[in-house]
């Protein structure tokens, strides 16, 4: 690849930023003349790239939607089948962990369509019949527009409706968006709260306009995916437990959900932080771990593993 071709491609890249920039910033990144910026401009302009540009002292460019589709190598029948495929990508996640991919897609896919084609997309969509899961869907249109409020560093504010029924209103600096376990998730930071929150899309309902402009965060304790595995595997525990297991950590960690602490004890014990919905299940969780343990708390835990360890011996015949 030639290096105009290059330098196209790296500005066309930053002219898709939610943002103006300048003749010398895009200079200075490019490390070529600002004549050269106007040249390259030009160029993709003549592309059919929508670039507009304002004069004066607060102006700049930016790339925008135009009366014809850019050239992407696609045609108006391709562009609608690829937006439809991604809203269906990123809201069902036919294939697993394609979604998140699919969403970036469709936000930048989105911006640069014409208006006749968003409005082919939008009747398609529409004729959709979506088929009963078991997992909670969310519209397209309310992933993309949490997906632009973090892409643009603006305040989410929006009704929530929490797993213990009660309801709030939330103003939330969005970090990032998470799917697992059949649902979407709201990666945080609650800005009442002053601390990271993980929120379930399907219970919010977006309130407009967006609130201020933030300064993006550091990911929450330095490793976003285990602040979320963590959160999601503990986060509606009714019954908790502090549980000592006779047996290695990485063995107990092989049968707990993804996210549980589990800290050693030597090479043969270790402490888990476990929990579930109701002492029932939590018990028979516990049982299915393959190793010797030991509770002494809560009392409701206690007494359901009392309870089920005379109904298993019952179960068995004496010799």
């Amino acid at each position: 690849m030639s290096d105009t071709a290059q330098r196209l491609l790296r500005l066309l890249s930053l002219l898709q930023t939610p943002r103006d920039w300048s003749g010398p910033e895009l200079a200075e990144r490019l490390d070529v003349t600002v004549r050269t910026v106007r040249n390259d401009v030009e160029r993709l302009r003549g592309l059919g790239y929508p670039v507009h540009g304002i004069r004066g002292v607060t102006g700049g460019y930016r790339l925008g939607p135009g009366a014809q589709l850019p050239p992407l190598l696609l045609d108006d029948d391709e562009a609608v089948a690829v937006a439809v495929g991604l809203r269906v990508g990123a809201t069902q996640g036919a294939v697993n962990g394609i979604e998140e991919a699919a969403l970036r897609a469709l936000t930048k896919l989105e911006q640069l369509l014409p208006s006749r084609l968003r409005h082919r997309v939008n009747g398609l969509r529409a004729s959709l019949l979506p088929l009963p899961n078991a997992s909670s869907r969310v519209d397209a249109e309310t992933l993309t527009a949490i997906a632009a409020a973090a892409r643009d560093h603006e305040r989410l504010r929006f009704d929530y409706a929490a797993h213990d029924g009660s309801t709030g209103r939330r103003e939330v600096e969005p970090h990032r968006l998470a799917h697992g376990r059949g649902r979407w998730y709201l990666v945080g930071w609650d800005v009442a709260r002053a601390d990271w929150r993980t929120f379930r899309v399907d219970r919010m309902r977006l309130r407009t306009p967006n609130g201020p402009r933030f300064t993006p965060r550091e990911d929450p304790g330095g490793d976003l995916v285990g602040h979320v595995s963590t959160g999601l595997a503990t986060a509606t525990w009714q019954c908790r437990a502090r549980v000592t297991v006779r047996a290695p950590a990485q063995h107990v960690r092989d049968r707990l959900p993804s996210g549980v602490q589990v800290e050693p004890l030597g090479d043969d014990a270790c402490v888990a932080e476990v929990g579930s919905d109701t002492p029932q299940l939590l018990a028979c969780y516990l049982g299915m771990l393959g190793a010797p343990f030991e509770v002494t708390e809560p009392p409701e835990l206690v007494a359901e593993i009392r309870a089920l360890a005379d109904r298993y011996r019952q179960a068995v015949p004496e010799d």
